[in-house]
């Protein structure tokens, strides 16, 4: 739709609210990648976004896995970047000067390799006040535990949120991982600890391999696979987290197009991250949200919240 025929016609509401957060539309980047917000400032108006989440941020900065960590795949990637990041007090001195000059709201994800490090993290961000949220980031192994990811066993992933939430005053969404035989369990687990919104999916493990060197195509062997090729099982998840608890729902997994935001909101999303679409399109973001404005004239729908949980069975 053009500019011109676009003032002439009523426009959607298309504010959502989350954990309390207002937010001008559904659509923000996913954790991991979008860098700290900063990285991708020449090439979109940060003020058009719905919110703006972190790379994921750790108590002590981290370098991550050996190279080669990305590699392509049939539509999508595989990544194991190893959750490298500067670590929150270099965040805090570095990074957010430039995130408070932005009027949109910041969600900072973090995560820890022990139940202490999650808990001393959730303590520095609850001292930051423009962060509007903190997304916790499950997909860790508790070192202390043998390893064992925290957001594949409820009763871990149930601690983990507990202690986050004495230690943070502000809206806590929590991150789960696809990586389970059925991701409801860990979602009322989440949900009865004190999450106040989850966010799903993250990536699915998977592996890649170069015939000819007989080699895995990336050093640490397997990875996380994202982009187009998990939307299918990201909108299932989606859809059984929503019917599962009563907190709002943040829908990740392949989407690149305003088509695909919208489905994960009739199945009931309240918003949508966007993931590996950014590394091909930095401006993918502001072409989801003209488009789902666009579908909600063309419907005749004047409130996001008619196209939210529409999905007809």
């Amino acid at each position: 739709m053009s500019e011109l025929n676009k003032k002439n016609v009523k426009r959607p509401n298309m504010g959502v609210e989350i954990a309390g957060i207002k937010l001008r539309n559904p659509v923000m980047p996913a954790s991991g990648t979008f860098g700290y917000g900063e990285e991708y400032a020449p090439f979109l108006d940060m003020e058009k976004i719905g919110a703006i989440v972190t790379k994921g941020l750790s108590l002590k900065p981290k370098a991550g896995n050996p190279t080669p960590r990305i590699a392509e795949t049939v539509s999508g990637m595989l990544n194991a970047i190893g959750l490298q990041n500067v670590g929150i007090d270099a965040f805090i001195k570095h990074k957010m000067p430039y995130l408070r000059t932005v009027n949109t709201p910041v969600i900072a994800n973090f995560f820890g390799n022990t139940l202490e490090e999650y808990g001393e993290v959730a303590k520095r961000l609850n001292d930051i006040p423009e962060i509007a949220a903190a997304e916790l980031n499950i997909s860790c192994p508790n070192v202390k535990q043998g390893g064992i990811v925290f957001g594949t066993d409820p009763q871990a992933a149930s601690e983990v949120v507990t202690l986050v939430r004495k230690n943070l005053q502000k809206p806590l969404i929590v991150k789960l991982t696809p990586n389970v035989t059925d991701i409801t369990v860990v979602a009322r687990a989440v949900e009865e600890a004190g999450a106040d919104a989850i966010s799903c999916i993250n990536t699915i493990t998977g592996m890649a391999v170069d015939v000819h060197t007989r080699k895995p195509r990336i050093a640490n062997t397997t990875g996380g696979l994202s982009g187009p090729a998990i939307r299918p099982v990201a909108v299932r998840m989606v859809h059984q987290v929503v019917q599962a608890v009563s907190v709002p729902v943040i829908g990740i997994g392949g989407i690149s197009r305003p088509m695909d935001a919208l489905e994960f909101l009739i199945v009931g999303a309240t918003a949508v991250q966007v993931g590996t679409a950014n590394f091909v399109d930095p401006t993918a973001m502001l072409t989801i949200i003209d488009g789902i404005e666009e579908f909600c004239i063309d419907e005749g729908i004047d409130d996001i919240h008619q196209l939210i949980g529409s999905l007809k069975l």
